[in-house]
């Protein structure tokens, strides 16, 4: 008999005869003779309708406590109508809060961190036929205060219940059939793959693909989780997320992703001496923005110009802050670009091929791409270009690398 972890998301839940038709695949486990624990989000669109309400009473930057007990209400309505739904078709069932799964956390709310779930008290459940129906996202931490993960944490809330339960498998189900080499709304010719290693996953899921939310994996990574990507609407095999000594032959690029949520900020002749990297960024850090790419220009007359990405969402206040330290350091000039998209391509293959890099790089200067920004890791390249050339870029990376059969790459020059 396994221990089965399922996770549905939003889509997956959106309307009544969703959650009896989410109610009918446990049901179903369950008579194929396993355990099964339930982790599910909010129904579609109720978390976006919470945040509008938490912004119309509380203005600009609601109150982070009495945010979390607003928003974690999504999950809890979902729990009790899939039980229900779940006992409707015979089968015993119990939701659980947050709270009530002992699922606890640090006290930074709207983005906690989880510290440790009761798994005694699912297990107890389990193992008396019940199927625990868990409300992902959310919660508490030592004093009982209600937090939550931030957006997409449900993935994580399922992962860190595989872990803490030992399950045989966590299967992630959404509104897709499994991981694609890229996005099929793109990209016609994309195809699913069975397998994928945790490395190339957190990449993809860094870079731009929104199967998986990266702090997952990297949970499932650590505690050596099995995940397995389902659509909630076909029986048909997804893609299993796994450790790299059992994938049986790597690609050399197993997916192109793409992000257009990211600006691009240049500081433009800031004196090239130890300690300046340190005083533009330490600004930037001690307002959480997260920095992405980071390029600094060769020495020019003692100075040198640097370049650096950060989330769209933070552009406004990192282009202040940036401005203002630019000028405390005598910079000559602070320039900005939204119109810009980062494009990848990863692949645990690159590891042992030389040239892949030159190829991607020959890709776009044939399409008539220009690069603006390069960063490069063991298994993944990614290049900064203008927007408007995003869509052309994928198509022709992955004609190149996955539809021409991931043929060797050019050798490097």
């Amino acid at each position: 008999m396994a221990l089965v972890v399922q996770k549905y998301g939003g889509t997956s839940v959106g309307t009544p005869d969703r959650i009896r038709n989410v109610a009918r695949r446990v049901v179903d486990t369950v008579k194929a003779g396993h355990r099964v624990a339930v982790v599910v989000s909010a129904m579609s669109g109720e978390t976006d309708a919470l945040v509008a309400l938490a912004h119309d009473i509380g203005g600009e930057h609601p109150e982070p406590r009495e945010y979390d007990v607003l928003v974690a209400t999504g999950e809890q309505k979902t729990i009790a109508l899939l039980a229900m739904a779940i006992q409707q078709l015979g089968q015993p069932a119990r939701s659980f809060t947050g709270a009530q799964m002992g699922m606890r956390t640090d006290t930074a709310h709207t983005r906690a961190r989880i510290e440790s779930i009761d798994h005694e008290v699912l297990l107890e459940v389990l193992d008396r036929g019940i199927v625990a129906v868990l409300a992902g996202f959310q919660g508490t931490d030592e004093a009982g205060n209600i937090t939550t993960l931030g957006r997409g944490g449900s993935d994580t809330s399922a992962v860190a219940v595989a872990a803490a339960l030992g399950a045989d498998v966590c299967e992630i189900y959404t509104d897709v059939e499994g991981v694609f080499t890229t996005d099929p709304n793109l990209v016609a010719a994309a195809r699913k793959l069975d397998r994928i290693s945790y490395d190339e996953m957190i990449e993809m899921a860094s870079l731009g693909a929104k199967v998986l939310q990266i702090r997952s994996v990297r949970f499932a990574m650590r505690y050596r989780v099995p995940l397995h990507v389902r659509s909630s609407f076909k029986l048909d095999e997804g893609t299993w997320v796994v450790p790299e000594e059992e994938m049986m032959e790597a690609l050399v690029v197993s997916g192109v992703t793409y992000n257009r949520s990211e600006a691009k900020i240049l500081v433009r002749g800031v004196q090239d001496v130890p300690g300046v990297a340190a005083r533009l960024f330490t600004p930037l850090s001690n307002e959480g923005i997260v920095l992405d790419m980071i390029i600094q220009n060769l020495s020019r007359d003692g100075t040198t110009d640097v370049t650096f990405t950060v989330p769209r969402p933070d552009y406004a206040r990192a282009l202040e802050i940036t401005r203002n330290t630019a000028a405390e350091m005598g910079a000559i000039t602070v320039e900005a670009d939204t119109e810009i998209a980062k494009v990848s391509i990863v692949g645990l293959g690159m590891k042992d091929h030389a040239g892949v890099a030159s190829k991607m790089f020959q890709v776009l200067a044939d399409e008539g791409i220009n690069i603006q920004c390069i960063s490069t890791s063991e298994i993944k390249v990614s290049v900064v270009i203008a927007e408007k050339y995003t869509e052309l870029a994928v198509r022709a990376l992955h004609a190149a690398f996955i539809e021409a059969g991931a043929a060797e790459p050019v050798p490097e020059a």
